[in-house]
């Protein structure tokens, strides 16, 4: 080896010819010149600036092609879009290469980095590894051999590890981008506005099985429940309103939740069809997300809470409840079973797990609990509080009545000072002996407010709520060596909102009466409905007939959107229009530009310019959306299983 690169004009074979050994295994000229190039080809292989100069290229500039395996194209319909597809390895979204992966993974697809090459045939690795070490094709004896020997080396040592990095890269940074895309979606689902402390009937809807029923009162108490039949194949419909009925008098009834799934659209008819025949009920229908209620039905916390209850009446439990108050309910749900992710059993399901806890907690934290209220479940995400300590706590609060004030936090068995002081700034005690007990201020901080009253001789109860006041107050006036300015600050700020809660004004959307199905929907209908999962490519929203819709990121604004959350968020109320749908596929194409006329949508924002014939703008392309805003190209986004 080090004879033919320091001499390229030698012949390599002659040279080859003083190395023969039988006995060694190099019986012929051919076997001494393969060992040679093995013996090259790894030491230019394990040159660590030519690998990364060459990844860096690659991830620049490579293509991941994706081609179907003969005889799959039956079994994997499903990935059809991909089964003849090209883009560039870097600008691939997340959703898109979960989704290329997973056709891989099912056998269906060839995943492979496509490379141009120049008209001799030769890659620009190939060219960047020639450069490296000094090869050049001039006609010498060994340019040949040694030409042969780049591309062995690129093909056979590079191209496989490289091929196996990027595509790694890819996948990891893919994984990453949607375990982001569904801790933000669960975010704005946990922080969903409540309906608050009102009882509630909840209807979790059913055809042949019946419609299960439980009211709750405003504590979330289970009061009653029952079954009843009032779609097909029994109909007893007026039977069934009349129970209804009863039930809603004889326990003060506000609100009706109703499940969105099989058979809500039905059950929904039913609550108006009893809102309209009493009237002196009051009473207010929603239809709510049930995704996860029967994982809770059916888990262990669901028999410790309601060890009485048969399996199929807890969901109506949990329905109501979480029309309550969302957060309370929904951190009883394994947060992978709420629905509001994407490939969520492609990714890494430890930094899954981590990083949905994370944002639970972040969320329990932020609307503090009420001690006195609260589930082993929830008080268990208070920052602090183990699973163990939080029974305690129930168990104390069941054996001694509600708390009086925080102090009384410190009798709970295993509930330590250090715990306190850590918890305690995120419970609440709701009309306590002291009103700061129901404040997210923390009780190390009340000598604070303790300085603010003493000062401007005021009582509690008057500084409380009175903005005004608050608002003149000099910071500088109370801090210390423990308290900073920014700590008074937000007590102060505290104190003029005292226990507010985060989460925005409850409403909720009104669907369209006779728009049941997907055959009830025409083109230009503009409908209202509630969005239940938000991507990086758009976001789907229910408008109550089953199959929830698509808005493409390209139909969210007259102005360009990078990210869909900057426009909307999980559980959000939007108008939409309908521009397709396709009903072989139950799929519907929806607008949030109500002014988009169906099947002459204007381009996206980022998309005004007329591209190339056959060669759809770069942006486009890299977003999935084609220039129309097609409903296959934006559905081709969508895949989700």
């Amino acid at each position: 080896v080090e004879a033919i690169l320091a001499d390229p004009t030698q012949d390599p074979e002659r040279l080859a010819g003083a190395y023969l050994n039988a006995d060694a295994g190099f019986a012929d000229v051919k076997a001494v010149l393969d060992g040679a190039r093995q013996i090259l080809m790894e030491a230019w292989a394990e040159d660590a600036g030519l690998s990364g100069a060459v990844r860096d290229w690659l991830w620049d500039n490579a293509q991941l092609k994706s081609s179907v395996i003969p005889g799959k194209e039956q079994e994997g319909a499903k990935f059809a879009d991909y089964f003849d597809f090209s883009q560039a390895i870097k600008s691939i979204p997340s959703h898109r290469a979960l989704a290329l992966f997973r056709a891989r993974n099912e056998g269906v697809v060839f995943l492979d980095l496509s490379i141009e090459s120049d008209e001799t045939g030769r890659s620009q690795p190939e060219r960047m590894l020639a450069q490296r070490f000094g090869i050049r094709d001039e006609g010498r004896a060994a340019d040949a051999w040694l030409r042969d020997s780049v591309r062995m080396t690129w093909r056979v040592k590079l191209l496989t590890r490289l091929d196996l990095e990027l595509k790694n890269r890819l996948r990891e940074a893919a994984e990453s981008e949607a375990i982001k895309v569904f801790a933000a979606n669960l975010h704005d689902l946990l922080l969903a506005a409540p309906a608050g402390p009102r009882a509630t009937l909840g209807l979790d809807p059913g055809l042949r099985t019946g419609v299960k029923v439980a009211v709750v009162d405003a504590t979330g108490k289970v009061v009653a429940t029952d079954t009843i039949y009032p779609h097909a194949p029994k109909r007893q419909w007026d039977q069934s309103i009349a129970l209804l009925a009863k039930l809603a008098a004889a326990h003060r009834v506000e609100l009706v939740a109703i499940g969105n799934g099989t058979a809500s659209r039905e059950t929904d008819r039913l609550a108006a069809e009893l809102i309209k025949r009493h009237p002196e009920l009051k009473l207010d229908k929603i239809v709510v997300s049930e995704a996860g209620a029967s994982v809770y039905s059916a888990s262990e916390l669901a028999s410790n809470e309601l060890p009485d209850l048969d399996v199929s009446l807890r969901g109506a439990v949990s329905i109501a409840r979480r029309l309550q108050d969302p957060l309370a309910e929904l951190v009883k749900i394994d947060p992978k079973s709420i629905g509001v992710g994407q490939y969520q059993h492609d990714v890494s399901q430890f930094q899954l797990a981590r990083g949905l806890d994370n944002v639970v907690e972040d969320c329990v934290n932020a609307v503090g609990v009420d001690v006195n209220t609260a589930s082993p479940a929830l008080l268990a995400r208070v920052a602090g509080l183990s699973s163990a300590v939080a029974e305690n706590v129930v168990q104390f609060r069941d054996a001694h009545g509600a708390f009086a004030d925080r102090r009384q936090l410190k009798r709970v068995p295993r509930l330590g000072d250090k715990t306190f002081e850590q918890a305690a700034g995120f419970l609440r005690v709701m009309r306590g002996s002291n009103p700061l007990d129901a404040s997210a201020v923390h009780p190390e901080a009340y000598p604070v407010v303790e300085r603010i009253l003493k000062k401007n001789g005021r009582e509690l109860g008057q500084v409380i709520g009175d903005g005004a006041f608050l608002r003149r107050l000099n910071v500088a006036d109370y801090t210390d060596e423990r308290f900073g300015a920014p700590t008074v600050q937000d007590i102060i700020g505290e104190l003029e909102k005292p226990g507010r809660d985060p989460r925005p004004e409850f409403r909720t959307a009104v669907f369209q009466e006779g728009v049941e199905t997907l055959a009830d929907l025409k083109p230009g209908m503009v409908l209202e409905g509630v969005i239940t999962n938000v991507t990086n490519f758009g976001a789907f929203v229910d408008i109550g007939v089953h199959q929830d819709g698509l808005v493409h990121i390209s139909a969210m604004s007259d102005k360009f959107v990078k990210d869909p959350r900057e426009v909307v968020k999980t559980g959000e109320v939007v108008k939409v229009k309908v521009m397709e749908i396709d009903l072989p596929r139950k799929r519907v194409g929806l607008s949030m530009r109500i002014n988009d006329e169906p099947g002459r949508a204007k381009p996206a924002p980022e998309a005004r310019e007329r591209p190339r014939r056959g060669k759809p703008d770069k942006r486009q392309r890299d977003r999935g959306a084609a220039p129309q805003g097609a409903l296959a190209a934006a559905f081709a986004a969508a895949k989700k299983v």
